[in-house]
C-alpha cells in the first residue's frame, strides 16, 4: 500500500527520501474517517509518529495547493514537545518533509537565544516547534502570535504531564483559537490524558495502533547478572562485546552519568554525554557527535528516553534499572526502529534480581539471562573481527604496496603481522576480568540438572568434581563482620583483584575484623601478581594461618577495648552521660585484690 491522500509536494518528498509504505500509524491517520477531525493516538515507539501528523495536518494547512504563500505571517501550526532535544528532532523532520512547499519553519526552545527566535516570529512563519515553558514564554511577552493557529499537536503528551507542564499546556490550549484541530501523540493515554482530551478536544478520534501485551520484535532483551560493585566494568565488556555503530548507556543520574562518561573516556572509548544539567549546545553537540560518528557511545540520563531517532543505534544499556515499565519501553525503544534490529542490555545486580525480573515480567519482555562477557570471549570477537576487517582486502595503492616491500626487506612477513595485531589491539580499550555472579538458586537448579548424571559417572566423579582444592594456602583480606563483609561480594572481589576462578578458592571465613579463605597453592603466584598489578589499595591481601587457628580471644569478655574507649556503662541508664575509661585505668575485667584473711 502506497501513502493515500497525500500532498503532492509531500508525496514527492517522501519519494525522494525512499518512503514506499507507511508505517501503521501512518497509515491509520491518512484514513478518510481522520480528515478535519481531532485525533488521539497512541502508537509504539519508534513507528513515524513525527511524519504521521505532518501528513495529517496538511490538508488543514495547505489545502488542495502544493505550496505556501511567499508571504507568511503568524503561524498556522503549532508543536509542542517535552524536551528540547525532540523539538528539535522535530523540527529537522518537518523541514525535510516539507521542503517543496516553502514552509518557514521556527523553533523555541530552552537553552537557545530568544531574542533571535522573536526575530524569526516577528518576520513571519508557518511553523512553529517548541517547549512548552519557552512557547508561554514568547506568546506572554507578545512574541508569538497565535491568532491564527489551526493546528496544534502535542507530542509525547503524557511525557510532558510527568514533566510537570501541565500548566503550561492547559494555558496554550485556552489561548488558541476555539476552531483549531488538535491532534494529541503519545506512546500511553493515562486518564490525565484523557482528561485533557475530552476538556480541549472536540469529538476526538481515537486511533491506537500499539500491539498490546507484545514486546517489541526488533529488539533483543539480555540481562546480564553481575555483582553489585561491578556495574562500570560490566559496562566496559558489553561496549567490548556488542560491535554497534552506535550506542546509547543510560544512568538513573546526572552524577553517574557524569562518572561514567569520565571513566569510558579514559578507558579509551568514543563517548559523549547527555544529561539535564548541560547546555543546550553541549546537548545538541553529543546528538550530533552520535549521528556523525565522531562519537560511537552515548551516556544519558532518561532525558534521551523519549523520542530521538538516532541513526544506527544498534544498542542500548541500562547501566542503572528503569523506574517503571514505561521508562524501560521508551529507553529500549530507542534502538529496533523503522525495521532495523537492536539489542537492549540490562545490567542487574543481585540485590536487584527480584525487581528486574518484575520490570521484564510487567512489560510482557522475555530476556535472556547470562553473566557478563568474560576477556576471552571479547579476545575471541577481536581476533574474528580483525580478520574480517576490509582493510585486509581492500585495493593497495602504489605508496602502500612500496613502504610495504620495504618493511619486508627489513623484517619478516610473521613479525609485521604480529606489528599490525599489536597496533590493532592497541587502540582497544581493554576488556575486564569479570565473574559471572549467578544467585544461589540457580546454582541449585544447575545441580539438580545435573544429579542423574552425576550419579550415573559414580561416587569417585561426583567426589573428585565437588572437592575442593587439595594443596591450598590461606590468605586473609582486612575486612571483616563490623565492615559488612559477605560472600556474596567477597567472593568476586577475589576472583576480579586476583584474575582467579570460583573453581580455585576454598573456605571462606569470616571473622571481626579480617577475612580468611583458602587457595588453590598453583594458583598463589599468580594471584599475587594480579593483586599487585591491580593497584588496589583500600582492599590487602596477607597470607595467613589456617581459619582453624584464628587469633585466641583475650580477657574474659572478649578482647581488651583501647585505652579512651566507650565502655558499655555509658549506655546503662537512658540520659546517663557517658564515662569515658582514662588512659592508663586498668581493665574492667582485671582480677580484684583479694581480702587477707582475719
Amino acid at each position: 500500500m502506497n501513502f493515500p491522500s497525500v500532498n503532492p509536494a509531500l508525496a514527492r518528498t517522501l519519494a525522494t527520501r525512499e518512503y514506499l509504505e507507511p508505517t501503521p500509524v501512518q497509515a491509520a491517520v491518512l484514513q478518510p474517517e481522520t480528515e478535519g477531525r481531532d485525533l488521539v493516538v497512541s502508537a509504539q515507539t519508534g513507528s513515524g509518529k513525527t511524519v504521521a501528523y505532518g501528513l495529517a495536518f496538511a490538508p488543514t494547512l495547505l489545502g488542495s495547493e502544493e505550496a505556501f504563500p511567499a508571504r507568511s505571517g503568524a503561524p498556522l501550526a503549532l508543536i509542542i514537545a517535552p524536551t528540547r532535544e525532540l523539538a528539535m528532532q522535530v523540527h529537522a523532520e518537518l523541514s525535510w518533509l516539507y521542503a517543496e512547499t516553502g514552509a518557514k519553519i521556527v523553533s523555541c526552545v530552552g537553552g537557545m537565544d530568544a531574542r533571535g527566535e522573536r526575530r524569526l516570529l516577528a518576520n513571519g512563519c508557518h511553523i512553529v516547534v517548541g517547549t512548552p515553558g519557552r512557547l508561554r514564554d514568547h506568546m506572554e511577552r507578545g512574541g508569538l502570535d497565535i491568532s491564527a493557529l489551526k493546528v496544534v499537536v502535542l507530542d509525547e503528551a503524557d511525557e510532558m504531564l510527568d514533566l510537570g507542564f501541565r500548566e503550561d499546556l492547559e494555558f496554550m490550549l485556552e489561548a488558541t483559537p476555539r476552531e483549531r484541530r488538535t491532534l494529541m501523540f503519545s506512546a500511553t493515554i493515562p486518564r490525565e490524558i484523557a482528561d485533557l482530551a475530552r476538556r480541549y478536544q472536540n469529538d476526538a478520534l481515537r486511533i491506537d495502533t500499539l500491539v498490546r501485551n507484545q514486546a517489541h520484535e526488533d529488539i533483543d532483551y539480555k540481562a546480564i547478572r553481575i555483582a553489585a560493585p561491578d556495574t562500570e566494568r560490566a559496562v566496559v565488556n558489553v561496549l567490548r562485546f556488542y560491535d554497534a555503530k552506535a550506542i546509547l548507556v543510560f544512568c538513573a543520574t546526572r552524577d553517574g552519568v557524569r562518572q561514567l562518561h569520565a571513566s569510558l573516556q579514559k578507558r579509551g572509548f568514543d563517548a559523549v554525554a547527555l544529561s539535564g544539567e548541560l547546555s543546550q549546545e553541549e546537548r545538541t553537540y553529543a546528538l550530533q557527535a552520535l549521528r556523525d560518528g565522531r562519537a560511537r557511545i552515548c551516556v544519558a540520563t532518561d532525558v534521551a528516553a523519549r523520542g530521538l531517532d538516532l541513526p544506527d543505534l544498534g544498542l542500548v544499556v541500562h547501566a542503572d534499572l528503569p523506574t517503571n515499565k514505561e521508562t524501560l519501553t521508551h529507553r529500549s525503544g530507542r534502538t529496533g526502529r523503522a525495521g532495523k534490529k537492536g539489542t537492549c542490555v540490562l545490567l542487574v545486580p543481585h540485590p536487584k534480581r527480584r525487581r528486574a525480573e518484575l520490570l521484564l515480567a510487567s512489560a510482557n519482555i522475555r530476556a535472556a539471562w547470562s553473566g557478563p562477557p568474560t576477556a576471552g570471549e571479547i579476545r575471541v570477537l577481536d581476533q574474528e573481527r580483525l580478520l574480517a576487517d576490509p582493510i585486509l582486502v581492500e585495493p593497495a595503492s602504489d605508496d602502500d604496496l612500496e613502504l610495504g616491500r620495504t618493511l619486508l626487506a627489513g623484517s619478516s612477513a610473521e613479525g609485521i603481522a604480529a606489528a599490525l595485531i599489536r597496533l590493532y589491539r592497541s587502540k582497544l580499550p581493554l576488556a575486564q576480568d569479570l565473574s559471572d555472579f549467578t544467585p544461589m538458586a540457580e546454582r541449585r537448579e544447575e545441580v539438580r540438572s545435573y544429579k542423574n548424571t552425576e550419579r550415573a559417572a559414580g561416587p569417585a566423579a561426583i567426589r573428585e568434581k565437588h572437592a575442593r582444592p587439595v594443596n591450598t594456602t590461606w590468605f586473609s583480606l582486612n575486612v571483616g563482620r563490623h565492615g559488612n563483609a559477605d560472600p556474596k561480594w567477597i567472593l568476586p572481589l577475589i576472583c576480579r583483584l586476583g584474575n582467579v576462578t570460583k573453581a580455585d578458592i576454598g573456605a571462606i571465613r569470616i571473622f571481626d575484623t579480617e577475612t580468611k579463605f583458602e587457595l588453590a597453592w598453583d594458583s598463589v603466584s599468580s594471584f599475587l601478581a594480579s593483586v599487585n598489578a591491580s593497584g588496589e589499595t583500600e582492599i590487602v591481601f596477607e597470607r595467613t594461618t589456617p581459619a582453624n587457628q584464628a587469633p585466641p580471644r583475650t580477657g574474659k569478655y572478649g578482647p581488651q577495648r583501647p585505652e579512651g574507649a566507650i565502655t558499655p556503662r555509658a549506655f546503662a541508664k537512658p540520659g546517663a552521660r557517658p564515662y569515658v575509661k582514662p588512659a592508663g585505668a586498668k581493665p574492667f575485667n582485671a582480677a580484684k585484690p583479694k581480702r587477707a584473711k582475719a
